[in-house]
């Protein structure tokens, strides 16, 4: 008998429960139906400011809708393009479980690809970034070039039914704005450009495509995506995470506005304690005065400040596994007749640091997520951009189209 995939034919309106039974007390029974019933109603007009359910965060059901509607048609930020300027370099990750590569051609052409060997299933590269001429799979030593195409299959050419002209790595669609570099495992997606406008505009005297990328880091952090992504939306949280390193400048209890510019972008801004005084860049005194957040759906972000500009990508690999890669950009003339190595330990020991703190904290989260006693809890005035977010994520989640779920 023919059965629904998981969440499609929900129903979003209320159904009739016990008003005296929690959510706890059902959670027992939850399914990924009730899941995405709640998160629909974060797109009702009179929707409650609650967080998300606590088994948005552990259910391997609801991961796995995330991996299917999410993750293979949306826009994930994977590098700065200073990680890939040399023919031959590339970046290789897993997006939500999916192997992933992106290099640079001989062409100059950036093209996003499955590393997973056409022959027994071998990955033909590792995880992490470097350089090379040809990707080799290290089971049976079959060759691909930079555009995926074969090159080289040991051995094959007794077997008459093999055509290598017709073998190549599945291609997916890579796009480069402003310097970072976005891949969609859905290689007929969309253009992603048009819907960063607004935010091309409002970092126009941050000027993006020369900055230079000075340190980056890649690292493991063991929690669900959302719970990284969340705390990102919001500064509320630095009273706590970050006492000594960020509150100071940007107060947990600061002047906070979202804006949704996209079904893709939103943005937040953040009221300094004092404003800042950059040394290169020629900023408005609005831009002084503010830390801009700026977020491209699912988990990619950026962080203007001063003559600094940060970006982050919170990449699942699992349900309760997340990359967070990420890099500090500065003004060329910043560094100029500076040790650049020296620069880069600098930078990464502050964000390593600054990580360190989210690490510990939502690491925790993601275990009290898992407690018998979880509830929902109500959201701070300081929380909008969660909100947004949460809206973000119920319309792709609710979506049983192949294309993005439409206007905001």
């Amino acid at each position: 008998m023919a059965t629904d995939p998981p969440g499609r034919g929900v129903t979003l309106g209320r159904t009739e429960r016990d008003p005296d039974e929690s959510w706890n007390e059902r959670r027992a029974d939850v399914d990924v139906g009730e899941i995405l019933e709640e998160l629909g109603r974060y797109l009702e007009p009179d929707a409650e400011e609650l967080s998300l359910p606590p088994a948005a965060f552990t259910s391997s059901a609801l991961w796995e809708v995330e991996r299917e509607r999410v993750f293979g048609r949306s826009w994930v930020l994977v590098a700065h393009a200073d990680e890939l300027t040399e023919t031959g370099a590339y970046v290789a990750l897993s997006v939500a479980g999916e192997p992933v590569v992106v290099v640079r051609g001989e062409d100059g052409v950036l093209r996003g690809m499955s590393p997973v060997c056409r022959h027994r299933l071998m990955p033909v590269v590792e995880e992490g970034s470097g350089r090379t001429d040809v990707f080799t799979c290290p089971y049976h030593l079959w060759r691909y070039g930079l555009d995926g195409r074969l090159v080289g299959a040991t051995y094959m050419k007794r077997n008459p039914a093999f055509d290598p002209s017709a073998c190549r790595l599945p291609r997916f669609a890579v796009e480069e704005w402003h310097g970072f570099v976005f891949v969609n495992l859905d290689a007929s997606a969309e253009p992603l450009g048009p819907h960063l406008r607004r935010i091309g505009e409002d970092l126009a005297h941050y000027r993006l495509p020369e900055l230079t990328q000075v340190a980056g880091w890649t690292e493991e952090w063991h929690c669900n995506w959302k719970v990284a992504v969340e705390n990102a939306h919001e500064n509320y949280h630095v009273m706590g995470f970050h006492p000594e390193t960020l509150h100071p400048t940007t107060p947990g209890g600061a002047e906070t506005t979202v804006r949704a510019d996209s079904p893709w972008a939103d943005s937040m801004r953040v009221r300094y304690a004092t404003p800042l005084e950059p040394g290169v860049l020629d900023l408005t005194e609005e831009e002084r005065a503010h830390l801009y957040g700026f977020f491209v759906f699912p988990s990619g972000s950026l962080a203007a400040s001063g003559d600094m500009v940060i970006w982050l990508s919170l990449v699942p690999t699992a349900l309760d596994r997340t990359t967070v890669r990420g890099g500090i950009l500065m003004p060329p003339a910043m560094i100029e007749g500076q040790d650049r190595d020296a620069v880069r330990k600098e930078a990464e020991a502050y964000a390593a640091v600054i990580n360190g703190e989210d690490r510990r904290g939502l690491e925790a989260v993601q275990r009290g997520a898992a407690s018998r006693f979880a509830e929902r809890g109500h959201l701070s005035p300081k929380e909008p951009g969660v909100l947004l977010f949460y809206r973000s994520l119920a319309r792709a989640l609710l979506s049983e189209d192949a294309d993005w779920p439409g206007p905001l």
